[in-house]
């Protein structure tokens, strides 16, 4: 059987290089879609996922039609996609009485936004081939909110509703839609958090540290697998013990 062909868009970022690799692990074939600006950022990830199934695909998430475009091309150099994983986002914190309109519609932008730009130039696709797998990367300030992130926390919240309601339109086609709702993980975001702030993070986490990029990974790995359609509509936490609910 051909590889299976799986996109994850903030690819090159820390969350979404993790994936790259665990997906390629996996026997897929992968494309990293991020805004293709960054060239050392580029270059530094060939180096990292040399000798892997990896290329990198150039796109803004927050574009419907150059999502559309990226999509085109992928189909015609590396085949229809069957696997995406929605991992690009951003941040620009701030209390709401303090946040001025671009903050929020950059964070939306991109961060929800971009998950209906991919999947909606995907998802038919998938449901015409009779198999797709979409997981969309939350976090778990979209379940508990977050001072200072009110943009963030409604766009992570927002997911898990058009995750939910994206499952039912295609369960029956063979297309799963899942999330994923990371804790704090050793990644660049969080390392930019002061220090003051990071250890009492850490302190409040039961397991009493931050999570690793590559847990993330083998939950989004565990999710597109091809054995894995029993599952959909659901929203996966991996947070160390940070928000626990039933």
């Amino acid at each position: 059987m051909e590889k299976r062909i799986a996109v994850v868009s903030g690819g090159i970022g820390g969350l979404g290089s993790e994936i790259c690799l665990a997906l390629a692990r996996a026997g897929r074939r992968v494309i990293a879609l991020d805004l293709g600006a960054r060239e050392q950022r580029i270059a530094e990830f060939a180096q990292l996922t040399q000798g892997h199934d990896i290329r990198f695909e150039a796109a803004d998430v927050g574009d419907f039609d150059d999502c559309g475009a990226a999509v085109e091309r992928i189909a015609g150099r590396d085949g229809g996609i069957d696997i995406l994983v929605n991992a690009a986002g951003i941040t620009r914190d701030g209390s709401l009485r303090k946040m001025d309109k671009r903050a929020w519609d950059e964070v939306l932008n991109v961060n929800l936004d971009g998950v209906f730009n991919l999947c909606r130039h995907t998802v038919d696709a998938m449901a015409g081939r009779g198999f797709g797998r979409i997981v969309n990367i939350s976090s778990v300030n979209g379940q508990t909110g977050q001072f200072g992130q009110t943009n963030y926390c409604a766009a992570k919240a927002g997911m898990h509703g058009f995750t939910m309601a994206l499952a039912r339109e295609v369960a029956r086609k063979g297309v799963t839609v899942n999330s994923v709702s990371p804790g704090y993980c050793e990644t660049a975001m969080v390392a930019a958090v002061p220090e003051e702030i990071r250890s009492k993070i850490v302190e409040s986490v039961p397991v009493g540290r931050l999570g690793k990029p590559s847990e993330i990974a083998r939950t989004v790995e565990f999710l597109t697998a091809d054995d894995a359609g029993f599952i959909t509509g659901a929203n996966i936490p991996v947070n160390g013990g940070l928000f626990m609910s039933f």
